[in-house]
């Protein structure tokens, strides 16, 4: 790769910075990636065993039509590093309360093409025996889902950007950044660049004011468990599963490919430091337990192996879009809101990068990471 494009500064080695760095890289520029801990961040948001991917996005279907590109730049950057870190499977998706669902998803799967079923509730308890059945109102299959495995993802694209030319400054807390000269200040040092982007995670309002007004840092309570003996085999076999009752709204990753059994709150708190630790307190644990005795049988028999806070960016509205636009004449910001950026991170950093590279003008670059591209448009896109 001949680097001979310009220097770009990426702030944050998550997966939105290590994406946009790859992307970055495979059109020949030349990139520094700075982060204010170790590279990979181990308190990094993207820092986890596993995370789901799905083409179910409820009402937020543009996200939805995003998904088939999104699931291809994954498969790309898998041939880039030399392994596919990604174990496909359904998603089953546990309804409780009347909510705006099942009519949207199924109008996106459909113009997807991608295959979705009512499983009969009389059919729940021996599929799915560790499922609570009270409230159930309608229980939905979507294939064509599964499971990222960030931890390992991070790891190998850290290794391959090293191999191809990125440096690395690890421990280097950015301050000031200058959006009109190109510049920062990592550890009292300025360094300058033709373009910077901004990939901060939940640090983000800490660094430019540019989304303040619409993103809110979110503390969110996670734990990792060992079932009940009765449980262990079913739990072998299950799918990622997601409730979405008003209570008792969980996500659920099963424990595959020598990762744990994690649940975790589906409801946004939009409160916390992302400065502050990462020890889940009786007060984070409490919503997250009360909805998983809602969702699963037994629930007080689980052992919790660990549970712990990780930090989002959130929407301070419920469109839960990603935020990610120019600032001033040189800088990009990116934030990837709600918790689905790490399906979402290649794509996301490949459309900066081609907006960086003059491939897509800024303002499809701003609608496609929001997702409020048509499926018509996100084709014709994908084609251009």
């Amino acid at each position: 790769m001949s680097n001979s494009r310009g220097k770009i500064i990426v702030v944050g080695a998550g997966i939105a910075g290590l994406s946009t760095a790859w992307a970055l890289t495979r059109r020949g520029y030349k990139v520094e990636v700075f982060e204010q801990g170790p590279i990979p961040n181990p308190r990094a948001s993207s820092y986890d065993e596993h995370r789901i991917t799905r083409h179910a996005y409820g009402t937020l279907e543009g996200y939805g039509y995003l998904m088939p590109r999104a699931f291809r730049m994954y498969e790309q950057l898998f041939q880039d590093i030399g392994a596919r870190h990604i174990l496909p499977g359904s998603v089953v998706y546990f309804l409780r309360d009347p909510v705006d669902w099942y009519e949207p998803v199924s109008r996106t799967m459909t113009a997807l093409g991608k295959a979705f079923h009512e499983i009969p509730l009389a059919e729940v308890p021996d599929r799915f025996p560790m499922i609570e059945t009270e409230g159930l109102t309608q229980v939905v299959e979507t294939e064509e889902g599964g499971m990222l495995f960030p931890i390992r993802i991070l790891t190998d694209l850290t290794v391959w950007l090293g191999n191809n030319g990125v440096v690395f400054h690890s421990d280097a807390r950015v301050g000031d950044v200058d959006p009109e000269a190109g510049t920062i200040v990592a550890n009292g040092q300025t360094h300058r660049a033709d373009r910077i982007v901004i990939c901060a995670g939940a640090w983000v309002n800490k660094i430019t004011p540019l989304v303040e007004d619409v993103v809110v840092p979110s503390r969110q309570a996670v734990m990792y468990l060992t079932p009940p003996a009765e449980y262990v085999e079913v739990w072998k076999t299950a799918p990622v599963m997601i409730d979405l009752g008003t209570d008792s709204g969980t996500y659920t990753l099963p424990p595959k490919n020598g990762t744990r059994l994690k649940i975790g709150d589906h409801v946004f708190t939009r409160s916390g430091d992302a400065d502050g630790d990462r020890i889940a307190s009786d007060a984070d644990l409490a919503r997250l337990n009360r909805a998983a005795r809602l969702a699963y049988k037994d629930f007080d028999r689980y052992r919790v192996i660990e549970k712990k806070v990780c930090f989002y960016t959130v929407t301070r509205d419920p469109s839960e879009e990603f935020q990610v636009k120019p600032w001033g004449e040189k800088v990009w910001v990116v934030s990837a809101c709600s918790g689905h950026g790490f399906k979402l991170g290649p794509l996301i950093g490949d459309g900066v990068a081609a907006a960086i590279a003059g491939e897509m003008s800024d303002e499809d670059a701003v609608r496609l990471t929001a997702g409020r591209m048509s499926l018509e448009e996100a084709r014709a896109l994908e084609g251009a």
